[in-house]
């Protein structure tokens, strides 16, 4: 006997947001609800979009469907704070180690180590500072530049009927926009 949730043809869940707010909300529902991470995908930037395409587009809308668009990984905002952490903290521990072990082998006193790693430290953490500012400052122009475009895009891959309906459930529960299906193509 067939399984009636058996699908032929992969397809998947499509819909766009207004607000980043919205998109985090349904991923985090979709996440909650047992799709994977692996299952979500995004309009890639506009210049990855622009390469591969060979030209510029205006509304989201125009992509929806479109097989050929390439698509970034989801990266939560936590994704995104924790690399800004480890861009401060990992400069600042190397510094700081670094300094303190060259004033320490060179015979120096605990207080100049200390001293030493003090303001290595702080020097490696403002480098990190600078890094995780670029970070921050590239994710939000991420979204800023999808807005301008009406939106921004979120695919849902579905592996049965039951996980079409409960994905366009989602979109919609979350003020996604144009939600609907189609065939992802071989």
């Amino acid at each position: 006997m067939p399984d009636e949730n058996a699908q032929t043809t992969p397809r998947e869940a499509v819909g766009y947001f207004e607000t980043a707010q919205a998109l985090q909300d349904a991923i985090d529902e979709l996440l909650s609800s047992g799709f994977d991470r692996a299952d979500l995908s995004l309009l890639a930037s506009e210049r990855a979009i622009e390469e591969k395409l060979g030209h510029k587009y205006k509304k989201v809308e125009e992509l929806e469907d479109d097989n050929e668009v390439p698509r970034t990984f989801f990266i939560s905002d936590e994704a995104v704070g924790d690399a800004e952490g480890s861009l401060i903290g990992a400069p600042l521990y190397v510094a700081a180690i670094a300094a303190a072990g060259a004033v320490v082998a060179s015979g120096g006193t605990l207080i100049a180590a200390l001293g030493a790693a003090t303001v290595a430290g702080g020097a490696g953490a403002l480098i990190g500072s600078v890094l995780a500012q670029v970070i921050g400052e590239r994710h939000a122009q991420y979204l800023a530049e999808q807005l301008e475009h009406g939106g921004l895009l979120l695919w849902v891959h579905t592996a049965d009927a039951g996980h079409e309906k409960r994905a366009v459930d989602i979109l919609r529960r979350h003020s996604g926009r144009d939600v609907h299906l189609h065939d992802i193509g071989a």
